[in-house]
């Protein structure tokens, strides 16, 4: 694992509530009306009777739920803390959590390299404290104050426009150059690219608005907001056990991640300490993409079919050649009629490192939903957010892949785009970028 793990740690302060107490009527009274959830027996029959409820199979006895299981307490999830002053910087190995927000920034005009140094250094301050669970600088709102740290991440990036806006073009990376156009893109120019990149990341999505406001706030009159996007995840604690992801094409997403204990995980997801150039030592490059998920469509197709597009079942992940949801692709693997059990065009199939000269990627993503667009169909899909050292290496060999025949593109429409620098991790005293503004 890297230095960035997210370590467990009581909130100060926070106490476990206690349970309610009975309400059980003493041994032997003899109460004049039964109540129910703290309305009469009397009073619930007279609702029944004007509106019609039936109650009881035969309209006789009233059936009383179960009270529910006692929750549990919040500090379970509010507790947990991620780290600020680390190596990599946090929000791209930890954890998928519950609630997101990922927002571009454009300078103001006139601001340059002086008030983008200004505003990073204001954005670490306020970051690294809100993190750690404490309050904002300054102004701060009293949005979490209840809460505790709630595995919150904040983590900032720079776009190929910032350079020129900074006049610092000679530091702009060339792994930052501009994405290749695909066919299956749709982007909407407005909902991409961006001077500045901030993705927030919490198990309580007060704690990650909290985060959001106070980070806006904090950008003042040197930046003002060019899009923002709002995600979510299934929270902790909502299965089981612990399980991989799944989208809102109820596919489990995120099997073939590379893991922080592959022996090529840092070399293909983070720049090298000695990577060029020097500033971004340590960091990585996030890909953002908003895919639309046509859901109506998918969800007419029957099960099966579903499973023939991903490669994939359903139920657990599996391939469809068989085992558990890490059990090996057997690709070469055919069915009575002599076609492959998993398709030649199949998601899972043309997205596997070794079908794309070893190109990977670490995606960390979150499910979207804006409501229903004009047309009465859901505007919901994927913010999808890849990690690599190089996204030349990573990205785009795949997605390139994909544009050429993947099963899944006639569900999925890329409706916007952005490339970002993530530098290091700052370290104690340090803002994030520092070695950049101020090198």
């Amino acid at each position: 694992m890297t230095d960035q793990s997210t370590r467990k740690a009581r909130t100060p302060g926070a106490r476990t509530p206690e349970a309610p107490a009975s309400q059980a009527q003493p041994s032997g009274a003899q109460p004049s009306e039964a109540r129910t959830g703290g309305v009469s027996r009397r009073a619930l029959l007279g609702t029944a009777g004007a509106t019609g409820l039936v109650l009881g199979a035969a309209g006789g006895a009233v059936g009383y739920a179960a009270a529910p299981a006692p929750a549990t307490p919040l500090t379970s999830v509010g507790s947990d803390r991620a780290m600020f002053h680390v190596k990599h910087q946090p929000g791209i190995t930890e954890g998928l959590q519950a609630c997101g927000h990922l927002i571009a920034f454009d300078l103001a005009a006139g601001a340059g390299r002086k008030e983008a140094a200004a505003l990073l250094r204001r954005w670490s301050a306020t970051a690294g404290r809100l993190m750690a669970g404490e309050p904002s600088p300054h102004d701060d709102t009293d949005v979490s104050r209840d809460a505790g740290p709630s595995s919150l991440t904040v983590t900032f990036g720079f776009g190929n426009s910032f350079f020129t806006r900074t006049g610092l073009e000679k530091q702009r990376p060339t792994a930052l150059d501009p994405l290749p156009a695909f066919s299956s893109d749709h982007l909407d120019k407005a909902r991409s690219d961006g001077d500045l990149w901030v993705q927030i990341g919490a198990n309580d999505a007060l704690v990650a608005f909290h985060a959001l406001r106070a980070l806006q706030k904090d950008a003042g009159a040197a930046a003002r907001v060019r899009w923002q996007m709002n995600g979510f995840n299934r929270a902790p604690g909502a299965t089981a056990r612990p399980m991989t992801a799944r989208n809102l094409m109820g596919q489990i997403d995120g099997t073939g991640n590379p893991k922080p204990a592959d022996a090529t995980f840092g070399k293909q997801i983070f720049v090298p300490a000695s990577g060029e150039p020097a500033w971004m030592a340590n960091g990585s490059y996030a890909v953002v993409r908003r895919i639309r998920m046509l859901l109506d469509d998918w969800e007419k197709l029957p099960l099966a079919a579903q499973e023939q597009v991903i490669g994939r079942r359903k139920a657990d992940g599996a391939p469809l050649t068989g085992g558990h949801e890490t059990s090996p692709m057997e690709l070469e693997k055919t069915d009575a009629q002599g076609d492959y059990v998993i398709a030649l065009n199949a998601h899972a199939r043309i997205t596997r490192p070794d079908k794309n000269g070893g190109a990977a990627m670490l995606r960390r993503p979150f499910s979207y939903h804006d409501g229903i667009d004009a047309d009465g169909v859901p505007d919901a899909g994927l913010l999808f957010v890849c990690w690599q050292a190089d996204p030349l290496l990573g990205f785009v060999p795949v997605q390139r892949k994909l544009d050429r025949g993947d099963a899944l593109s006639r569900f999925i429409r890329h409706e916007s785009s952005a490339l970002f620098a993530v530098p290091g991790g700052a370290a104690e005293g340090e803002y994030v970028g520092q070695r950049l503004l101020e090198g």
